[in-house]
Parts: C-alpha cells; sequence; structure tokens
C-alpha cells in the first residue's frame, strides 16, 4: 500500500490578521496545533501570510519553519512576558510630552511646534524586533520551503494602496490589482514597523521613497495574498468572537468608544467581508459545469479560528497592569468600565493580559483539534510517518 506523502497534500496557508495586543491569542492557537505534532516537525504551512501584529508572528514563526513548536515556543516567551514599554514608551514622562507637543501645536496652528506625527513613540518596538527576530534563518527557511512564501502587508499612504511584500523561494508573479499589488522583497524590520504602525498611534515608515502605515488600513481583501500565493487551503486565526461588535450600551459613543470601534473596523471587517466573498465564489463554482474555471478562479477551502471570549473583558480585568498616565489618559478618552474594553484590549501589551489570551487560544483550538487537523491533514501526515 503506497503511503501518502508531503508532496501529495495541498498547499496550506495560515493568515494571521491585525489586531494589536490580542494577537497573543494568535499565540495560543499555534501553540496548541504545534503541540499535535512530533518533536522537531516543520512548520505545516506552505505560506504565511501577516499584517500588523500578525506580521510579526508570521514572521517570527517563518524564522523558525524547521520546527513549530521552537517556533511557537518563542512566540509565547516574547507575548508572555510583555510589557507596554517593550512596544511603546508609555512613561508619565512621554505621555506629558505627547500630550504637551500636541495641545502646543493646537494652540499656535502649528508654528511653534508642528503637529506630532503620531501620539505615541513605538521605538522600542523596532529595538524588540532587531533583537529577538533571526532574519538569517529566516532567508534558510525560505530557501528550505518551510514555509516557502511569507508575505507581509502595509498600507502605502503614499500611493494610496496596499502592498503586501511578498519573500519566496518558488516563482513569484507580481500582482496589481486595484488598489492593491504584491511585490518581491527581502522581508526587515522596516516592513514589520509599516505594517505595525496603527495610524495617528504610531508614525509611518518611510521604505523605498514612500511612507507606509498598518497593513490594516486598506486591505480589503486579506485572503488575497494567500490566494496569488497558491494556496489550497487557508487557516485563519482571528482576533474578534463570533458575532456583531455590540457597543456597551445604548449611550451616544464617547472618544475611547469611537477608536476602539475604529480599531475593530480596521482590523475584522475587511476579513469578514473578504470570507463571504470566497465563499460565494466557491459556491458558484460548484455549480459549473466540469472543466477549466473562467477567469482563472479555483476553489480554496477556509478555515477561521477565533475566540469565543470577547478579549475586551479581559482587558478591562487587567486594566490595572497598564502604566497609570497612559490609564489617566485613557480615561481622559472616556475609556471607563465596560465602555473602554474595546479600546484596552488592542493596547493592552502586559503580560497578565497576553498569558490569559495564549490560554484562551491553546483552549479554543483544542476544543477544535478534530476539525483544525483534518483542515490541516495532521493525521495523514501522521499516517504517513507511522506507514
Amino acid at each position: 500500500m503506497n503511503s501518502p506523502t508531503l508532496t501529495a497534500m495541498p498547499r496550506v496557508a495560515l493568515v494571521l490578521p491585525g489586531g494589536g495586543a490580542r494577537s497573543a491569542y494568535q499565540v495560543g492557537v499555534l501553540r496548541a496545533i504545534a503541540s499535535w505534532y512530533p518533536t522537531a516537525s516543520p512548520l505545516p504551512f506552505s505560506i504565511v501570510c501577516g499584517t500588523s501584529a500578525g506580521a510579526i508572528n508570521a514572521v517570527v514563526l517563518a524564522a523558525h519553519g524547521h520546527d513549530v513548536r521552537r517556533a511557537t515556543a518563542e512566540l509565547a516567551r516574547v507575548w508572555g512576558g510583555f510589557r507596554i514599554g517593550q512596544v511603546f514608551r508609555a512613561g508619565t514622562p512621554d505621555m506629558l510630552r505627547a500630550g504637551l507637543h500636541l495641545i502646543a501645536a493646537l494652540l499656535t496652528g502649528g508654528w511653534l511646534l508642528p503637529m506630532p506625527r503620531a501620539l505615541l513613540d513605538n521605538s522600542p518596538l523596532r529595538s524588540l524586533l532587531a533583537g529577538r527576530i533571526d532574519f538569517a534563518g529566516l532567508r534558510r527557511s525560505i530557501a528550505a520551503g518551510r514555509p516557502d512564501s511569507l508575505a507581509v502587508t502595509a498600507t502605502s499612504v503614499t500611493g494610496g494602496e496596499s502592498v503586501t511584500f511578498v519573500e519566496t523561494s518558488r516563482h513569484f508573479v507580481p500582482w496589481d490589482r486595484a488598489s492593491r499589488r504584491g511585490v518581491a522583497a527581502d522581508i526587515g524590520v522596516d516592513h514589520l514597523m509599516a505594517s505595525a504602525a496603527i495610524p495617528l498611534l504610531f508614525p509611518p515608515v518611510a521604505m523605498d521613497g514612500a511612507h507606509f502605515n498598518d497593513g490594516a488600513t486598506r486591505q480589503s481583501t486579506p485572503l488575497a495574498p494567500a490566494i496569488h500565493l497558491g494556496a489550497d487551503r487557508i487557516l485563519v486565526v482571528g482576533v474578534r468572537p463570533p458575532g456583531r461588535a455590540r457597543s456597551a450600551g445604548g449611550h451616544a459613543p464617547n472618544m475611547a468608544e469611537q477608536f476602539g470601534f475604529m480599531l475593530d473596523s480596521l482590523f475584522v471587517e475587511g476579513l469578514q467581508a473578504d470570507f463571504e466573498r470566497l465563499n460565494r465564489i466557491n459556491e458558484l463554482l460548484a455549480h459549473l459545469r466540469p472543466g477549466p474555471a473562467p477567469h482563472g478562479l479555483r476553489h480554496v477551502e477556509t478555515l477561521l479560528v477565533q475566540p469565543e471570549r470577547d478579549p475586551g473583558e479581559s482587558a478591562i480585568a487587567h486594566r490595572m497592569a497598564m502604566p497609570s498616565a497612559l490609564r489617566a489618559l485613557l480615561r481622559v478618552l472616556g475609556a471607563r468600565g465596560a465602555r473602554g474594553g474595546k479600546l484596552m484590549s488592542y493596547l493592552m501589551f502586559e503580560s497578565p493580559y497576553t498569558r490569559e489570551l495564549i490560554k484562551a487560544g491553546e483552549g479554543d483550538a483544542n476544543r477544535r483539534r478534530a476539525e483544525i487537523g483534518a483542515f490541516l491533514g495532521l493525521d495523514r501526515l501522521l499516517g504517513a510517518r507511522i506507514d
């Protein structure tokens, strides 16, 4: 009896959308998946795509692609020990300086001081990424085909388009569609800083004669990079629970709620819409006659893993872990009680909160082990090794 082989398996892509501090949930899901594989197993994804904080997770995974357990352990070490100060400066002097700069710029019409490029200084994140990510290992992993393709998406503020930077060991065909394109690149710290530069909060990043900010800003089709790179199946690890996002009550939303809603829309809404589009295409293809599909369309299977519990509830429970100056700023914006949970959940880069999300991700994934394992072809892979 012939045993199945890795080459006979479909190309599976992992898509990690943005989510700020909520992206710790992705780490838990991935750590659970890694535990299902034998020791020293390679990454079970041919393609890894990430946006914003999801892009950082994607690059760390790819850099350790030869060993999925080691890759997820490295992610868990960083996320499990996070402090906000590792991402952006949030001490009292920093908050005062930022606030006074903004006030002075507003009061003088920009004559005394120009308007700040962003509210927060995220230079600590650059130092963290440069020191913790093995970019030489990333090159080796992609050359070895584990994964063979990595995609990081940022938004060109200069060009007004979504740009996906692709590093791959396969033949690459750049794409250029309405307001989005894919280009070849050697992915580095600048690409990650650009992809994670949330508008207004963090400054845009200059690259190749243009300025870029968060990849979710113009990413209306977050599944497209994986499809362009040849995915047959796409596993997506989201950061928002099922159902519609709701306000904390019937009152008029304050600034904190509106900012939280903006981040929620930025990181999630495009993903939901893209799932609907892909499902409609799959249904259409199922009703066509046998033969080549028009316009190069093909069936692509998808599976979405997302939190069973709202991360905003956990953020409220851990709000005292945030630096006092940042808590004060959020209170000024109206982030009190349930009204601040959504916004805090994206900014709570503190270990009590991130460890809880990692644990939640592990639990959710383990409860769906049979479904996720079947989607990844885990039983088939293990059967091939046993045979």
